[in-house]
């Protein structure tokens, strides 16, 4: 057996998110869709209403009354904060282990996760709003392939860093040479097999935008960018940190300048609190 057909057969073992999930993806960013057809599809699920209702309640919103019901917490919060937290706590499961190949402890992987996708709703804000509740998702997800690729990067750790340290990859570059797939193709595998839609696959296949004609596309180029944004500010610098490619075109494509970016890096510094907040909530 090949180690592409070993990672198949353990991304069928993987458990799958809740059916919540693609559902909410389905209809949010749809003409039409009410703040019913949002608590419609989350009370059926009563492990994640009791965990809305649970967060709805906690000290970091601050709600002067308790929120009793899916419908109460979509009226209050919104249908944006509501699919943020759905899949927040979809995320949290994927991304709970260490990732030992890519030298990243416990919670890094899922901290980086969180701020990137932070950073990408906030430049989609601004370029694309349609699209903010996808890329908020791909941006949050991006990585799950390194979840099942990386006992194989732990086993593969010194061929890859020879050719990172002498053949001048990147470390995608390398995952790519010396297993046969990268996490980016892994977790695009993970996404269909899990019934995303083409378009959340074809954002986490093409997030390092190794294929230069994605490069025009916002919101893959959104995803990329805040990732790199995330590695500048110090966090999810693991062993593939430090060996990454990085795109001046696709800064000058979207429209923004050097000075953008450090404003960018300067305000998401400020709001960290935010991210260790609802780290502690999911």
């Amino acid at each position: 057996m090949t180690a592409i057909q070993v990672l198949i057969k353990e991304i069928r073992q993987l458990t799958p998110m809740s059916a919540v999930v693609n559902q909410l993806m389905e209809v949010i960013d749809a003409p039409g869709c009410s703040m019913e057809d949002i608590a419609g599809i989350v009370q059926y699920d009563p492990a994640l209403t009791a965990n809305i209702l649970r967060t709805c309640n906690s000290a970091y919103f601050g709600l002067s009354n308790p929120i009793e019901s899916v419908r109460d917490a979509v009226s209050i919060l919104g249908m944006d904060q509501i699919l943020e937290l759905v899949m927040l706590k979809a995320g949290a499961r994927v991304f709970e282990k260490p990732q030992t190949g890519y030298e990243m402890e416990q919670g890094m992987i899922w901290k980086s996760s969180v701020s990137s996708a932070l950073i990408a709703k906030e430049l989609a804000k601004k370029l694309c709003p349609e699209h903010k509740n996808c890329i908020f998702t791909a941006a949050l997800l991006k990585d799950i392939g390194k979840t099942v690729l990386d006992r194989f990067i732990a086993s593969s750790h010194e061929k890859i860093n020879t050719l990172v340290r002498e053949e001048d990859y990147s470390f995608r570059e390398a995952e790519k040479k010396v297993i046969g797939i990268d996490h980016a193709e892994l977790g695009a595998m993970i996404m269909k097999m899990w019934k995303f839609s083409p378009r959340m696959v074809k954002i986490i296949r093409h997030h390092h935008l190794s294929d230069p004609s994605m490069q025009q596309d916002t919101d893959i180029a959104i995803v990329y960018l805040s990732d790199c944004i995330c590695m500048m500010t110090g966090m999810g610098t693991g062993a593939d940190g430090l060996a990454y490619r990085f795109h001046d075109q696709v800064v000058e494509n979207m429209g923004l300048t050097s000075d953008d970016i450090m404003k960018i890096i300067a305000e998401f510094t400020q709001t960290m609190e935010q991210v260790e907040g609802l780290l502690q909530i999911v």
